[in-house]
């Protein structure tokens, strides 16, 4: 791997741990406005809705970097990538919806489904990630290194 690819793996992987970082500032501050208009009702799940964003993208993000410096290169990082994110923004809108509907004082069956989903496209891309790693481990150890 080529020092200019490692310098743009680099700069992705901030750019995407400052997206989420930024998505976690919004939410605390989405919780905080939807709080003085609730007359002092509070939701759990909307006060703890950052952490999705926090931990699930910007320390996710931050490890994998970390841990897989050539993540970025895999044959399909993107796939996982798209997965994970929506997974993530799923998590994040379930919890929104069930802090509001805690403050209304009501609920729904609906919010078990959603979240549920947003795991699972995270769980699938997670799998998805790791059998892209382990193919391109493979290659390497093959001496077939080079990208098709």
């Amino acid at each position: 791997m080529s020092t200019s690819s490692m310098n743009k793996d680099t700069e992705k992987r901030w750019k995407i741990i400052r997206i989420y970082a930024l998505m976690s500032v919004i939410a605390v501050a989405v919780n905080l406005i939807y709080t003085q208009f609730s007359y002092g009702i509070s939701s759990d799940s909307m006060a703890w809705m950052f952490l999705y964003p926090l931990l699930g993208g910007c320390l996710f993000f931050l490890l994998l970097g970390v841990l897989i410096p050539g993540v970025f290169q895999s044959e399909y990082y993107r796939t996982f990538f798209n997965l994970h994110n929506f997974g993530i923004a799923t998590l994040t809108v379930n919890s929104f919806l069930t802090g509001i509907l805690e403050i209304a004082g009501t609920a729904s069956t609906y919010t078990r489904m959603i979240a549920i989903a947003g795991w699972t496209l995270i769980t699938v891309g997670l799998i998805i990630l790791a059998i892209s790693i382990t193919e391109t481990r493979m290659k390497i150890r093959q001496g077939d290194g080079r990208k098709k």
